[in-house]
């Protein structure tokens, strides 16, 4: 297996110093993801750019976070489902919604399960959701803009659930207590 090198300031390659500090100096520490990302200054400042995007979108911290994490979870991400768990406590998210999020279980708020459900659809069907997954969306209280804003969330978590399955992340400290385990990896262990 081949291993990726989780960089710091000092040994990323040049063109990802900088950015690598920025993040550390907002973050106040820099995540085993960005770490990782640094090998490739582009893709570094690809995740990095969409990322700071979806914040500036119309969905509230909340439903930003009920997006990605429907999302890990349906890419069986377990790096970014411990760390979005963390993230969506922190951006108000019930701890019964995050719970069933990551069971792949219902939400008891009807808007947030359509957020959810719609997410879910967009990737499953790469995009090809359908005409009645769009409606069922706005009929819930979503707007056009969202439509296509979501699809900015989805292209932010395609770049980190997939680098993280390629390069096997390790988890960071902070998400010891929300680790999450596939259900791929839980067929494996059993």
């Amino acid at each position: 297996m081949t291993e990726f090198t989780l960089h710091t300031v000092e040994t990323a390659p040049a063109a990802a110093k900088e950015q690598l500090a920025g993040i550390e100096k907002a973050w106040k520490f820099i995540p085993n993801l960005h770490r990782t990302l640094a090998e490739s200054p582009v893709a570094l400042q690809a995740y990095d750019m969409l990322f700071g995007l979806v914040a500036q979108t119309s969905f509230t911290p909340a439903e930003q976070q009920v997006a990605f994490m429907a999302i890990n979870v349906l890419n069986e991400c377990e790096y970014c489902a411990s760390g979005h768990s963390v993230l969506a406590k922190m951006a108000g998210v019930e701890p019964e919604a995050i719970a069933a999020l990551r069971d792949s279980a219902p939400l008891k708020d009807a808007r947030l399960q359509a957020l959810r459900s719609f997410a879910e659809r967009i990737v499953s069907e790469r995009g090809f959701a359908g005409d009645d997954a769009v409606d069922a969306f706005i009929a819930a209280g979503f707007s056009k803009a969202q439509v296509l804003e979501l699809v900015v969330i989805v292209a932010t978590k395609t770049i980190s659930n997939y680098v993280n399955h390629l390069t096997h992340t390790p988890l960071d400290d902070f998400m010891a207590q929300t680790k999450w385990v596939s259900p791929r990896n839980r067929k494996l262990a059993a």
